[in-house]
């Protein structure tokens, strides 16, 4: 019997009250506890989001009614719950978050004995349990239980990512960071972590609320409070975090956005250059990532696997093939020495061990790299018709480098592009980047009078 998805690139989310309904959410958490069954021992803990008080108490009595052990981590990062999972040894975790969503959004997240989120298959089967209401009702015997809170998820991760980096170095560079954690759990621990180190903290949008100040997306267009408070404070840099804090994006101290794929070249360096981890010799990220990482890291010996787009893809490839690390270009960086999720935490550390021990700026750095421009389009039409567009994009950019993981990437040493289906909407994405704002506009048109060719007609975009 074919189900509605619940599950979609990361967790279960939606408008709360209206979409993730007490009703919804309740038979969610049964069917989490059913799968995880009797005894286990799950830990949760959420965002600021609205509805939170409500989603914790309704997923907490869900859980032990199937017989789960339930530890409430209360407010949390969510790489901060996951690595408590993973290092205190328990069987799951459940995070309400909803990310980098509106707030009016909130979801769940469901969280295995590793730290990463559930794989696919697992996602399936909690969906068979709801949909079928096959729930696990223990006995009236055994819900004498009481959820057990749990105080030191916080500060173990902090100590884990402190722990990780060369806090001597750090110390003595003398870096001044502005922090925004969008008014939500990355002020519990962003600016606790560089304080350890010895690094002077400004924050701004810090006081954890469930109405943000500013968008929680920390696009360019979200963080100008930030670029503009990093250029009045003459900062080292700024950065940026979105809900749960598991990604991060910096602002150079001259004031420029730095995209995600972009820090995360800069950090994979740093990785194989100055911290010495040259193995398993490769990175993985999605195909909409720039390539500008294997120009960089070829001459380290460091190969590129490319993956769909979703973190939990990533993760779990380089679970399976071993990677130093792993990215994506929103800002979700994974560390696997430390674990092998998005962790906006553990990126800043590193960021600043970075600076240290290069001694440069951000800005310095960030011109290291080669100069390229990016062009993005949606556009809306039946995506019955992509198979002819990616064998029309082949024969016209024949000689190409291929790459069909999701969708059709096709490289060159002046250009990359990918198109790929929406794995939420009913559009299909346009990624160009190129070394000129001229050549890239150029092969965004040379694609869209592909589509235009295979539709016989012209095609809306936005």
């Amino acid at each position: 019997m074919e189900f509605k998805r619940l599950f979609g690139t990361d967790g279960v989310r939606g408008v709360v009250n209206t979409e993730l309904t007490p009703e919804m959410v309740l038979k969610l958490a049964m069917a989490v506890g059913t799968y995880f069954g009797p005894g286990s021992r799950v830990v949760v803990g959420s965002d600021s989001r609205a509805g939170r008080s409500s989603l914790t108490r309704v997923v907490v009595g869900g859980l032990l009614s199937t017989g789960v052990k339930v530890f409430e981590a209360g407010l949390t990062p969510t790489p901060a719950l996951q690595h408590y999972v993973k290092t205190r040894g328990f069987d799951g975790g459940v995070m309400i978050t909803a990310s980098h969503n509106p707030p009016e959004y909130s979801g769940v997240k469901v969280v295995m004995a590793d730290g990463v989120e559930a794989p696919r298959e697992v996602e399936e089967e909690i969906e068979r349990i709801f949909y079928e209401s096959r729930f696990r009702r223990v006995g009236w015997q055994d819900l004498s239980y009481d959820a057990v809170k749990v105080y030191d998820v916080v500060e173990s991760y902090v100590d884990a990512v402190v722990g990780l980096v060369d806090g001597d170095s750090i110390r003595r560079a003398g870096l001044k960071v502005v922090v925004d954690p969008a008014n939500n759990v990355g002020t519990l621990t962003t600016p606790k972590i560089l304080r350890r180190l010895g690094v002077k903290v400004l924050t701004i949008n810090s006081d954890i609320s469930h109405i943000p100040s500013r968008n929680i997306e920390p696009s360019p267009e979200n963080v100008r409070d930030l670029i503009n408070t990093v250029r009045a404070t003459n900062a080292s840099f700024g950065v940026a975090h979105d809900g749960d804090a598991d990604r991060a994006i910096f602002i150079a101290n001259d004031g420029r956005y730095i995209p995600g794929d972009y820090s995360a070249v800069l950090l994979c360096e740093h990785i194989v250059k100055n911290r010495g981890e040259r193995h398993p010799p490769r990175v993985v990220t999605a195909v909409s990532s720039t390539t500008l990482v294997g120009s960089m890291l070829s001459k380290y010996g460091i190969e590129v696997v490319w993956t769909r787009v979703g973190s939990i893809i990533i993760a779990r490839t380089m679970m399976r093939v071993g990677a130093i690390a792993g990215f994506e270009e929103n800002g979700g960086f994974m560390y696997p020495r430390h674990q092998y999720v998005r962790d906006g935490g553990m990126s800043l550390a590193l960021m600043a061990e970075l600076l240290s021990v290069e001694r440069v700026s951000l800005s310095e750095l960030l011109d290291r790299l080669p100069k390229r421009f990016v062009v993005k389009r949606r556009v809306y039409i039946d995506k019955s018709v992509l198979p002819e567009v990616y064998e029309r994009i082949k024969t016209v950019f024949s000689g190409l480098e291929f790459v069909e993981v999701d969708g059709i990437k096709a490289i060159s040493n002046s250009f990359w592009f990918l198109v790929r289906p929406s794995g939420t909407e009913p559009l299909v994405r346009v990624f160009v980047e190129a070394e000129s704002e001229e050549l890239a506009n150029q092969i965004l048109k040379e694609v869209l009078d592909i589509f235009r060719e295979v539709v016989g007609s012209e095609v809306r975009t936005a």
